[in-house]
């Protein structure tokens, strides 16, 4: 297996990359992943209607660091004009890549045609693509699909081959049809057969959660990189257990005082970067902490209370009682089998 694939100009280690999500993967989190071996990170989706519109977001949300390169912005719409224009405001914030979203299922996308509504329309797709193709020059564009609208339209072969000659430079491929938003088993099968239908990189999405089903994902796909959403919540470790099963190292699985942590710095960093006060900033980040704890003992109850966190020194004093719980389990288990 080749160590890096390339995109445009951009060369991405052969890893995994973190994907875009909406109200997830904001900057704290991105350098979080790519500080534990992301290969390859995209930001939250943009409306290119409201980058048009010079929507106040828009800096925030286009804001590409060096920390976090190789990065793409990713931009929905459903009017080729708009995402042409979109495109050209972006670029002034040298992205690696600018990727369009054609993928996403929820009702407040879909109903304007936009993200995975253009599953049902390849003809619009194609030139979506080709219009954010023209104006983006050598900055590569690629694009984010779903298997299909539903079951009995599974189409993603078909769109991945209109869209590669309409010059998309790569496709990213997430196994489900949108009626299936996030439930069910992503079908991998259908990355196999984009792989098939097209020349162009191929990055394969869906229940990768660890080493095992990322090299699941290379292996029955054949795809060029795989790339990891929720599987990352509260676990930016998966990426460097990838890395190091890649590499044929040994991974050692953090502590749970690392992992706390972690998360303690992950908030700090969302805190820090956030223009709103700590209180305001800390209803953000109370998702995060909670992540953070699943699969311990007496977690779901330590969840519950992150959901009531208002400040930094709260989540500090949550994390010293969640290690104590835990270490006074493993005590009491030690004495009653000595």
């Amino acid at each position: 297996m080749a160590d890096t694939v390339k995109i445009g100009k951009a060369v991405i280690k052969r890893t995994a990359a973190l994907a875009p999500m909406a109200g997830v993967a904001d900057r704290a989190y991105r350098l979080m992943c790519k500080r534990f071996g992301a290969a390859y990170a995209v930001s939250e989706m943009v409306s290119a209607k409201g980058i048009c519109y010079s929507d106040r977001k828009t800096a925030e949300l286009c804001t590409v660091t060096d920390e976090e390169r190789p990065m793409a912005v990713q931009l929905f719409g459903s009017e080729p004009d708009f995402m042409a224009e979109a495109v050209k405001i972006v670029l002034d914030y040298r992205p690696d890549i600018i990727d369009i979203n054609m993928g996403c299922p929820v009702p407040k996308v879909v109903g304007t045609g936009a993200g995975s509504a253009l599953m049902k329309d390849i003809g619009l797709a194609a030139d979506i693509t080709a219009a954010a193709v023209r104006a983006a020059g050598d900055v590569p564009v690629t694009v984010k699909i779903r298997s299909g609208w539903s079951a009995d339209t599974i189409n993603a072969p078909e769109m991945a081959k209109a869209l590669e000659a309409a010059g998309a430079a790569a496709i990213a491929v997430h196994g489900r049809t949108r009626d299936q938003f996030y439930s069910g088993t992503a079908d991998i099968g259908v990355i196999r057969d984009v792989k098939q239908a097209v020349s162009i990189p191929v990055i394969g999405n869906g229940d990768v959660t660890d080493a095992d089903s990322c090299m699941r994902m290379y292996r029955e796909t054949g795809c060029d990189l795989v790339m990891i959403g929720r599987g990352s919540y509260g676990d930016p470790f998966v990426f460097e257990e990838i890395e190091a099963r890649l590499s044929g190292l040994t991974y050692k699985p953090p502590t749970l005082e690392e992992r706390m942590s972690v998360m303690l710095e992950h908030i700090r960093m969302m805190l820090d970067m956030s223009p709103k006060n700590e209180e305001m900033a800390m209803h953000e980040a109370r998702k995060h902490a909670a992540w953070y704890m699943n699969g311990y003992y007496g977690s779901a109850k330590f969840r519950g209370r992150c959901y009531q966190l208002s400040s930094y020194s709260e989540a500090e004093n949550l994390a010293k009682e969640f290690i104590e719980l835990q270490n006074s389990r493993i005590d009491k288990n030690n004495a009653k089998n000595s």
